[in-house]
């Protein structure tokens, strides 16, 4: 067991911070608004997950280098600028609607002003970030992980139409509608999303910074290393769509089979796991309680994981030092974007959106925005003279191709529609 938790790393946290506020809240009202519809993303988009999260960890692990730095070292500044730019833009408006999200779910417990929570989960979030070194950090990760446990769980306690169930998972059901359109790029932009690219490539680098790997700027790797990445990959994505999968299920079951299409609030989200605690007196407040700590701590997981891959696009860009590692006085310019992206999207939530709504628009701008940096990771992961004998085999560049053009026809569907 001991061996089995060892291999897990940048994977797990990269999947599980894929199951944020924007994805708890997308799942949800895509179960809720199309029922057992859309359960066969959760499948199928699996192997695309795997194969855009593995190229990106591969480039991190055999260059040494966060993609940002690797972008700038082969391509001209106006397309690294761009790349940066894009990611910046994308991870603040999630940050924003993420500290939303976890204010909101706050205040099913205490009644607190959604103003005061917002400002104590993000100073929380900073001091952790800034002040803690990064072994310690990524073990908080890690436990922060198993917030995700709710929804499997309630899973398998909701009475379930397994043979309806099964079929909506295995056969996929496609509407050339706005409505339809609008969330499935919303899941597949929650699914395979910008900032975890960044982020995994950048962890694999601090990974081999902490095991000694680095030596005069080059990484020292073999397959063993790339194997060992590997599983920690997979394991990472499968547990990921897993929950997905789970978090859809439960949306249809309990929220759209009562009558419950929109999910409006972090109340009628909640809805969703009150099965789990139907056992137990004042079982309303008990689903509140899961939802929100999986709200919370997931977005405790996540909110780092988009302003550390925003700061370590923008500090690679600017070669400035950019680690986790790294004390404040010889890193400001990397924690400065951490602070200023997290300060940025805090002021978000005080211009009158919806925060549960919020997640859900940035969830379809994320499915958007990863269409051109796909375009960029497959030329990278592919290259013979960045990559070497750790290029992209034929499964892989199959699975990286078939993920550009299948997001970017949805992209495109998508604003034909409108």
């Amino acid at each position: 067991m001991r061996k089995f938790f060892g291999l897990l790393g940048p994977g797990l946290t990269t999947g599980a911070a894929d199951d944020d506020p924007s994805g708890i809240a997308t799942y949800s009202q895509t179960g809720a608004q199309f029922g057992y519809g859309q359960l066969w993303t959760a499948l199928y988009m699996l192997p695309f997950m795997i194969a855009v999260q593995e190229a990106c960890a591969r480039i991190g692990l055999v260059t040494g280098k966060g993609i940002a730095a690797v972008v700038k070292e082969h391509y001209s500044r106006k397309v690294l600028y761009a790349v940066v730019g894009l990611v910046v833009v994308a991870n603040t408006i999630n940050i924003g609607a993420d500290i939303g999200a976890m204010a909101e779910a706050a205040q099913l417990l205490v009644p607190v002003n959604f103003v005061v929570l917002t400002l104590l989960f993000t100073t929380g979030i900073l001091i952790l970030e800034i002040f803690t070194n990064y072994r310690v950090y990524s073990k908080i990760l890690k436990w922060l992980a198993l917030a995700l446990l709710a929804y499997p769980i309630t899973v398998f306690i909701v009475h379930q139409p397994w043979p309806t169930v099964l079929k909506a998972t295995v056969i996929p059901h496609f509407e050339f509608s706005f409505a339809f359109l609008f969330i499935i790029t919303g899941v597949f932009g929650t699914t395979i999303t910008p900032y975890m690219f960044f982020w995994q490539a950048s962890q694999e680098v601090e990974e081999e910074k902490a095991k000694g790997l680095i030596k005069n700027g080059k990484p020292r790797i073999g397959w063993p290393h790339i194997h060992a990445m590997r599983k920690d990959n997979n394991i990472g994505m499968v547990i990921s769509e897993f929950t997905t999968w789970c978090i859809l299920l439960v949306g249809a079951t309990v929220l759209h089979n009562s009558g419950v299409t929109d999910v409006k609030n972090a109340a009628d989200a909640a809805k969703a796991l009150e099965p789990l605690v139907h056992s137990f007196p004042n079982s309303g407040y008990l689903a509140k309680l899961i939802f929100s700590v999986g709200i919370i701590g997931l977005g405790l997981l996540a909110v780092p994981v988009l302003s550390g891959s925003a700061a370590y696009a923008v500090a690679e860009a600017f070669d400035w030092n950019a680690s986790l590692n790294l004390k404040l006085k010889k890193a400001h310019g990397f924690y400065g974007v951490i602070t200023i992206a997290t300060l940025i999207g805090l002021t978000i939530n005080f211009v009158g959106i919806d925060p549960v709504k919020a997640l859900i628009y940035t969830a379809v701008i994320n499915g958007v925005a990863a269409v051109p940096l796909l375009f960029l990771i497959i030329k990278i992961a592919t290259s013979d003279s960045i990559m070497g004998e750790f290029k992209s085999g034929w499964l892989s560049k199959a699975l990286l191709w078939a993920t550009f053009f299948i997001m970017g026809a949805a992209a495109v569907a998508l604003f034909f529609t409108i």
